[in-house]
């Protein structure tokens, strides 16, 4: 666990706190991240970032490796490499790639004017911005299970959400499809298949979607945010693909000049109140 130590207090070292998005701020006496800005970016305890750094912490989870990762913004060798000496096996091609590209974090940071999140094949929240948080909810209160969209969607709906007909139709259609193609290109990824066995047993309406053998990707829709700070907001929601990375990036956006335009600046201008971390912890097991 030295090397794991050493290569930790390193990458912290050398990463500066505006590349995480964080204020740098007055009174650092070294220009990397404090302990408890990657241990809140990371979403684990100081005291265990410490034990880390100090060669004290014994087999941590690929779950918390991976978070570090994202939040130190490793590139996928230096990622490998973090796995290895944790003593974690790195992530085959044949699991759901988890890990969120610099260059991506990079754009969620320069488009902080409209809300974005970042998902998994799979379908789990992985990272995103305050404003998401605003216009959805917070994915920071939920345990880290249930911010699986497609769990959210088939087992408790869509509480902050309002589709219309055609577009929750389509939504469910193409969400469960969408779920079909990354089991076929995942085969050996236990929490994918652990997923779809619980929403198969839990929801009919899933299991039905399922049984129809669809595939395809999710595609964008309209959606209304209904419980915002500044009242109801009607989004396009749009769904963009990270090439070799096989992430999806949801942006959230207004017609221009319109109504809902005006609310979500206002709700940009007004400031959102809410936790800015710009990454979230792994997933945890479903």
């Amino acid at each position: 666990m030295d090397e794991l130590a050493t290569v930790l207090r390193s990458w912290r070292d050398r990463m500066r706190p505006e590349e995480a998005g964080l204020p740098a701020g007055p009174g650092r006496r070294a220009p990397g991240l404090r302990r408890e800005e990657l241990a809140a970016l990371a979403g684990v305890s100081v005291e265990y970032v410490v034990r880390l750094e100090q060669g004290r912490a014994v087999h941590p989870s690929a779950q918390l490796l991976g978070a570090l990762a994202r939040a130190l913004r490793l590139s996928d060798e230096e990622r490998a490499h973090l796995f290895r000496v944790g003593g974690a096996a790195v992530p085959g091609p044949s699991e759901v790639p988890l890990h969120v590209p610099a260059g991506v974090q990079r754009i969620m940071d320069r488009l902080g004017d409209v809300p974005m999140a970042v998902f998994s094949a799979a379908w789990d929240v992985l990272q995103w911005n305050p404003l998401w948080a605003a216009i959805g909810g917070d994915p920071a209160a939920k345990p880290p299970a249930e911010r699986n969209v497609a769990w959210q969607h088939f087992t408790a709906g869509h509480e902050r959400m309002r589709f219309d007909e055609r577009h929750e139709e389509e939504f469910a259609r193409d969400l469960a499809a969408d779920l079909r193609g990354a089991v076929g290109r995942y085969p050996a990824d236990r929490r994918l298949r652990t997923l779809v066995a619980r929403l198969r047993a839990t929801s009919s309406d899933f299991s039905a979607r399922w049984g129809e053998a669809h595939v395809a990707q999710h595609r964008s829709s309209r959606k209304t945010a209904t419980r915002t700070p500044v009242g109801p907001i009607t989004l396009d929601c749009d769904v963009l693909a990270v090439p070799g990375a096989d992430l999806r990036i949801v942006v959230y956006t207004a017609a221009p000049g319109s109504e809902d335009a005006s609310k979500l600046d206002l709700l940009r201008v007004a400031g959102t109140g809410l936790d800015t971390r710009p990454a979230a912890p792994a997933p945890a097991a479903y």
